[in-house]
C-alpha cells in the first residue's frame, strides 16, 4: 500500500517581529510528511487582531478583507501547485512547492532525496531481494553523499542536474582523503552512488550520464591465507582465556568449512544433516546470496561441534558455536594473533580464504567442488580465492617428472 502524504498550510504571525505600533508580519509554513517550508506573505497585521485558530485577521474593516482574501487565495495557489507537483514529480518537498508559487525556476530533482526513496525502497525487500548488510551499505553510502555534500558545498542537498564529472571525482577524493578510505572502499560507494544517478536517468530526470567518461575499478588485493603450519599452530596453542579460546575455535571452524561470518554466526544443529555418503554435512543457505552451501564435516569441526555441544550460550542462543559480535571477534583475534605468534591478520573472510586454500586446492580438491562448497553461483567468483602453494606445485611436477623419467 502507497504512504500516504501528510500536507497542511498554516498561516501565523512573527511577534518578535513586531514593529512600534504592535504590528506583525504574517508568514507561511507549508508542511510535507514533517517536513517544512516557511515563507513571508509581506503583510502585517495588529496583534490584536490575529485569530491564531483560523489563521485570519479578525474584523470586517476594509485592511481585514484585503489581507484575509489574499491569504485564501495564496492558501488555494500553494494547493494548486502542491497537486501539479504531484502529478509530475516523483518527489516532492515543501521548498518545490514553495518556489513553483514564487515562480523560482524549477531544476529538479535533488539527488539525496532519490538515495533516500532507492534506500527505503531496499529496506522492503531485505530478506527478499536484498541482504540486511547489503542496505546497510547503501545507507552509509547516502550519509557519505550527504557529509560531502555539506563539506564541498555547503548545501542540505543538491540537484541531480548539477551532478557533473567533476562532482563524482571530487567526491570520490573526499572518500579518500576526508574519510580515510582506501582506494576499493571509495570505488565501492562510488558504485553506489553511481546506481542512483542511473535510476535518475532511467526515470528521464536527466539525459546525459556524468559517468560516461569515468572507470570505476577495484584493484584486486590478497586478503591472505594461513598456511599449513600456521593452521596447526593455531590449532595446537593452548588458550588459557576462555573467550579468545571460543572466538579461536570458531575461526578454526570457519577455515575447515568456508563459512563466512553470517553464516557461521547464524549456524544451528538444524543445518547439520547427513550427507548421501552416510556422513554429516552443513547444508545452510548464505545470507549474503541465499545460495545452498552443503559441505562435508571434517574431523576437526565434528570435535568442535561436540566441544560445544553443552554450552549455556549455545543452547540459550540456540546456535551451534559461541560466535560472538563481529567486532568482538575481530577485536579478539588480534589478542589471538599475538598469542600464537601469527604474524597475520586474523579475520573471518582470512578464514573462509583459509579453507579455500590450504585445506581444500592445495589438496587436491577441484575448484568446481571447492565453489559449490563456498557457495558461490559463479565459478570466477572462486577463482579470487584459488591459489596453489608451491608445496602443490612441486608435487604435481614429480608426478610429472616420474611419466617423463627414462
Amino acid at each position: 500500500m502507497e504512504k500516504r502524504s501528510t500536507f497542511s498550510i498554516l498561516f501565523y504571525i512573527k511577534k518578535n517581529k513586531s514593529n512600534p505600533n504592535s504590528e506583525a508580519p504574517i508568514y507561511m509554513r507549508v508542511t510535507l510528511n514533517g517536513r517544512s517550508s516557511v515563507l513571508s506573505l509581506h503583510r502585517k497585521v495588529p496583534q490584536n487582531l490575529w485569530d491564531a485558530h483560523s489563521g485570519t485577521v479578525l474584523g470586517n474593516t476594509k485592511i481585514a478583507r484585503a489581507i484575509n482574501s489574499y491569504i485564501l487565495s495564496v492558501r488555494s495557489s500553494i494547493y494548486e501547485h502542491y497537486k501539479y507537483l504531484r502529478e509530475t514529480k516523483t518527489i516532492v518537498k515543501p521548498v518545490d512547492i514553495k518556489n513553483a508559487f514564487l515562480g523560482i525556476e524549477e531544476k529538479g530533482e535533488t539527488i539525496l532525496e532519490l538515495f533516500q526513496q532507492h534506500n527505503d525502497d531496499l529496506r522492503k525487500l531485505i530478506n527478499i531481494d536484498y541482504a540486511p548488510d547489503t542496505v546497510q551499505r547503501y545507507v552509509t553510502s547516502l550519509k557519505h553523499t550527504r557529509e560531502f555534500i555539506k563539506y564541498k558545498f555547503d548545501k542540505d542537498d543538491y540537484y541531480i542536474t548539477d551532478i557533473d564529472t567533476k562532482f563524482i571525482l571530487d567526491f570520490e577524493m573526499y572518500l579518500k582523503t576526508e574519510r580515510n578510505c582506501t582506494s576499493n572502499t571509495a570505488v565501492k560507494y562510488v558504485k553506489n552512488f553511481q546506481k542512483i544517478v542511473r535510476i535518475a536517468l532511467s526515470y528521464g530526470l536527466i539525459s546525459k550520464d556524468p559517468f560516461a567518461n569515468i572507470k570505476l575499478k577495484i584493484k584486486k588485493t590478497d586478503r591472505g591465507f594461513l598456511t599449513e603450519e600456521e593452521l596447526l599452530k593455531l590449532i595446537n596453542t593452548d588458550i588459557e582465556i576462555k573467550r579468545l579460546e571460543e572466538i579461536r575455535d570458531c575461526f578454526i571452524f570457519s577455515c575447515f568449512t568456508g563459512l563466512a561470518y553470517s553464516d557461521l554466526k547464524k549456524l544451528t544443529r538444524d543445518d547439520i544433516v547427513t550427507g548421501t555418503d552416510g556422513g554429516k554435512w552443513i547444508k545452510t543457505y548464505r545470507k549474503k546470496t541465499n545460495t545452498l552451501s552443503k559441505i562435508p564435516i571434517l574431523d576437526i569441526p565434528q570435535k568442535l561441534i561436540d566441544k560445544y555441544s553443552d554450552n549455556p550460550y549455545c543452547n540459550i542462543k540456540n546456535v551451534l558455536l559461541p560466535v560472538r559480535s563481529n567486532q568482538k571477534m575481530n577485536s579478539y583475534l588480534k589478542e589471538i594473533e599475538v598469542i600464537c605468534n601469527i604474524n597475520k591478520r586474523l579475520s573471518t573472510h582470512l578464514a573462509r580464504h583459509t579453507f579455500a586454500t590450504t585445506v581444500t586446492l592445495n589438496n587436491g580438491i577441484p575448484i568446481e567442488t571447492v565453489s559449490k562448497m563456498l557457495g558461490h553461483t559463479n565459478i570466477s567468483t572462486t577463482r579470487i580465492y584459488a591459489r596453489l602453494l608451491d608445496k602443490r606445485v612441486g608435487e604435481d611436477m614429480r608426478k610429472l617428472k616420474s611419466i617423463y623419467t627414462n
